[in-house]
């Protein structure tokens, strides 16, 4: 389940394509794609980008509905980033409000900067959306084997990374438990400005930290009970072994990493230098 719009650190469980691909695949993707989403400098790649998310997500069989959801903890971000774009570029003015003048080549590096985030946290949702706790666990220990050679404690990082995206929704759970009970002993959390809004959270952070050190205290006695020691001497009851369709998807991820960069070349930035 999928719990009040929160999508990172969950995992929705269906049969698809992307949830059978390998996890180790599923995470170099992921890097990949992020590299060349930043690589790209104008709608050109955002649109060979976009196709490929937008494959991925068609494949995944995850409703969209999933997706849009976990946008909106960014809604305030993307519409702050674009204000700030909009208002603090110099070009042809498109509207003044007072000492501030909206260009258009603020509005142009706005949206682009919008669309960015869109399209990275839409693509970058589904390794987790995708892929269980154990997998993903199992996955970057894998990647990271190789460092144990020079004192990297592979299994170690895995799992803690594993455990943190994981008590993500559950901290954020948490907190709106705590602030729909504060608020209901006469707690106001909306009123006022920015800065006393802030102020208003300074008591929830008190408990919220008491439940995740409880939480953490009991994981930690559920896996000593569980005689977990470490990776050293572990076993798997399923080996990660890369298929066809592993190489296929890598293959795809290389061609659209290939476009993108050829719309790099081919058509420059989204504002040309000297434009503005």
């Amino acid at each position: 389940m999928i719990s009040r719009g929160i999508v990172v650190g969950q995992y929705y469980p269906v049969n698809s394509l992307v949830h059978s691909l390998d996890p180790r695949a599923k995470i170099v993707i992921s890097m990949i794609f992020m590299v060349v989403l930043f690589v790209g400098n104008n709608f050109y790649s955002f649109a060979v980008a976009g196709t490929f998310a937008v494959l991925a997500v068609t494949l995944s069989k995850i409703p969209w509905k999933v997706l849009i959801r976990g946008l909106r903890p960014i809604v305030f971000i993307m519409l702050f980033t674009t204000a700030l774009h909009l208002f603090l570029t110099p070009g042809p003015a498109i509207f003044q409000i007072g000492p501030l003048k909206a260009s258009w080549p603020g509005l142009i590096q706005g949206l682009f900067i919008g669309i960015r985030l869109i399209i990275l946290i839409v693509f970058t949702s589904l390794l987790t959306l995708t892929t269980s706790p154990i997998e993903l666990t199992d996955g970057l220990e894998d990647i990271l084997k190789p460092f144990s050679r020079i004192g990297v404690p592979a299994h170690e990082i895995a799992m803690m990374m594993t455990i943190a995206l994981r008590f993500i929704p559950t901290l954020l759970e948490e907190a709106d438990r705590i602030m729909k009970a504060q608020m209901s002993r006469g707690a106001d959390f909306e009123s006022g400005n920015m800065i006393q809004r802030a102020k208003s959270l300074v008591p929830l952070l008190v408990p919220l930290f008491v439940s995740a050190f409880r939480r953490a205290d009991e994981l930690a006695m559920a896996m000593e009970a569980r005689c977990y020691r470490g990776g050293e001497g572990r076993t798997r009851m399923r080996q990660l072994r890369l298929s066809g369709g592993d190489y296929l998807a890598l293959g795809l991820t290389i061609i659209m990493s290939a476009l993108v960069i050829y719309t790099r070349i081919r058509f420059g930035p989204v504002i040309p230098r000297g434009t503005l």
